[in-house]
Parts: C-alpha cells; structure tokens; sequence
C-alpha cells in the first residue's frame, strides 16, 4: 500500500518487483486539462525518498509540460528559426543551417532534449574530431575530422540553443557548460614578405588585377568589404574610402550584407598613390562597383581567392590566404612606426587592445628595437 504523504510532496510505495517508487503530481497538461506525474524509482524507502525530494524541487524550476515535446533535433530547428534568424548575421545562416543538419541532426538529433548529457556531448565531438566532415567531392583530399575550431563552433551553436531550453524551463542545467573542448592550435600568421611585393604587384599587373590587389594591400580590407566598395563611397579629392558593407555569398548567391561590426563602418585614408590606381581603374570600369565581375555587378568572394593563388604561383611567392594580405598591411604598418590605435581604427576592430594581441609579435619587435635605441643612446 502507498504511504501518503502530505500534498506538495506525492506518495511512496513499495512495487512488486521489490523496488520503491516514489509518484508525484508535476502540474497541469495545458492541452489536455489532464494532470502529469512524474516518478522516481529506487531499490531503498531512503533512496526514494530522497530522489522524491530533488524531483519534487527540481519541478517547481521547470514547466513540465513542455517536457517530451522536443527532441534535440526538433529543438535546434526551432532555435534556429526563431532565434538565430533573428540574431545572427544573415551570412552566418548557412554555416548554423549546416552544423545542424550535417553534425548535429545525425548524430543526437533523436534524444529527448531533457535527456541530453554532456557525455553525449563530449562523444559528438570525438566524432567529429575523428570521422565528422561531410563526403563532398571537394573535401576529397582533406583530413577526414574537423578542425578543432569547427567542434567548438558547432558547441557554441548546441549552447546558445541549451540556454534558450533553460530559460523556458524546459531543462535544468546546459549540458554544454561541462564540457571539454578541443583546443584550438595557435597557426603562425602568414604575410607577403616586403620583398616579394614587387614581384607579386608586377604579377598582378600582368593578370589584369593589379588594382583590387594594390588597394588592398594599402587599405587592409576585409575580403567582402573590399569587394564591396561602389564608387559613391570613394572620396578622390580628400583620399578617403567609406566602408558601408560587404559581398557575401549567402544561400549560394552572391549579395550585399552588412558589415560585420559596427566598428567595421569606418573611413580609410589612402595615399595619393593609392588615388591614383583608383583614377586608373574607374577608367577601366562603368560599373557602380569599384570591382566588379566581368558581368557585371558585384564579383565572387571564391573567386578572387583563386586568382590570388593564381598569381601567388605565378610569382613564385608561397601561398597565402586572402586575410593574409590584410595581415601583410597591418604587420608593414606597424613595422614602420604608425601607432597600434591608428591601425586598429584602419581595420575595423573592436579594440585596439585586440589589435594588440593579434600582432602581438610585431610590437614586441619594436620594443626590442626601441629598447636597444634607448641602450645606445644611454651608452655614447
């Protein structure tokens, strides 16, 4: 027979098959009108007896109801709607889409979220680290785990949806926050050498972009947002260059998007040598972009990355990421003397401190050599 006990706290009784359950009123199913119990099970009265008080606590922290209607799988695709849409950069979209139903999905997309560990979690990501790129016929040569960058990327995508569970009391806890991650190998910064940017301009020269690659080593442009560059946001007389959005490639289309920060609107001083290689290439052009596709109209992102491989090669220069040549500006930059917040402003970061620990190795070279000046001076 159930012992009673008092309202608020459900009732014990020993089972047939020996163990003790304790069986408890969670609340009231909206849809139904029906109640909802819930129990706990133990080979002990104290055991139960204990799990019945954390149970009956730990539903007065969450809306029961709402529990066993999602899936993880079915959870991410309504985070993902409701939430990242509205949240997260339109280009970013197809990235998150792609984690969910590539990585996600697949693998613990059948769990009952309520059920969802941070063991599972911590099996995904060996996984993936191990056998998680999706089979393309471009990834054909490429390792077959993703880069630890990724794991935590896709984490970071699992957490942000975790933590919408908890605040609809729908979990307790984010299963994420006692996770291990993999970390993240710290990849030398690569630059175009100062004496290789002769042969490499003159190169560019003979491929017919001379131009797009000498503004950008001046100006240390994001990739979209020197892509996006019109006409209208090119000051000639006051050399000055208004940077008011980026081309990205979103949902397979090549389109305008905002910029990626608010500090990423800025305006870049340029030289006058630098005006006169836009005077050069406005003559080239009637399109409203400053370069644009031989079509017309705003030009692949994929693209320009291949012609500067293209011209790399040619050059017989080391290949380099589009990035780099903005990490080529920033590291010249600095090598010469201007000061880490006048860069910082010219590339959009959010801080100069950020500026800091990015190229970190290039301020702290010139201290040495300021710290010697210094030595000799104090030693005449």
């Amino acid at each position: 027979m159930a012992k009673r006990r008092s309202n608020g706290e459900g009732n014990i009784r020993k089972r047939k098959d020996g163990r003790w359950e304790g069986r408890f009123t969670a609340g009231i199913n909206p849809e139904n009108g029906k109640q909802i119990f819930k129990n706990v099970l133990g080979k002990t009265q104290a055991e139960v007896k204990e799990k019945l008080k954390r149970a009956l606590a730990d539903s007065q922290k969450l809306d029961l109801a709402k529990q066993g209607k999602y899936t993880v799988g079915t959870w991410m695709d309504a985070w993902f709607e409701n939430v990242a849409k509205i949240k997260v950069r339109p280009s970013s979209h197809q990235t998150y889409r792609g984690y969910i139903d590539n990585h996600i999905k697949p693998n613990i997309g059948n769990i009952p979220l309520e059920k969802l560990t941070t063991m599972e979690l911590q099996k995904l990501y060996r996984k993936l680290l191990t056998s998680g790129r999706v089979e393309r016929v471009e990834a054909k040569e490429q390792p077959k785990g993703l880069s630890a960058k990724t794991v935590r990327n896709i984490n970071q995508v699992i957490s942000s949806a975790m933590d919408l569970a908890v605040a609809q009391k729908i979990i307790l806890e984010n299963p994420t926050n006692a996770c291990s991650l993999p970390r993240v190998e710290h990849k030398e910064m690569q630059t175009i050498f100062s004496e290789q940017l002769q042969a490499f301009l003159e190169e560019a020269k003979r491929s017919g972009v001379y131009e797009m690659y000498y503004i950008e080593l001046s100006t240390g442009l994001r990739r979209g947002e020197l892509l996006g560059l019109k006409w209208e946001d090119i000051d000639m007389k006051q050399g000055v260059i208004r940077v008011r959005r980026q081309i990205s490639r979103i949902d397979g289309k090549i389109v305008e998007a905002p910029l990626k920060t608010k500090n990423s609107y800025r305006a870049v001083t340029i030289s006058p040598q630098a005006v006169e290689v836009l005077k050069a290439q406005k003559e080239k052009t009637d399109d409203e972009y400053v370069f644009p596709s031989p079509n017309g109209g705003p030009i692949s992102p994929d693209s320009v990355n291949n012609m500067l491989h293209r011209v790399l090669d040619r050059a017989g220069i080391p290949r380099v990421r589009f990035h780099d040549m903005r990490h080529t500006f920033a590291t010249l930059t600095l090598q010469n003397g201007v000061d880490i917040k006048t860069v910082s402003g010219m590339l959009g970061h959010f801080s100069a401190g950020f500026t800091l620990d990015t190229y970190a190795h290039v301020t702290t070279a010139a201290q040495k050599d300021a710290a010697q000046a210094m030595g000799n001076v104090l030693s005449m």
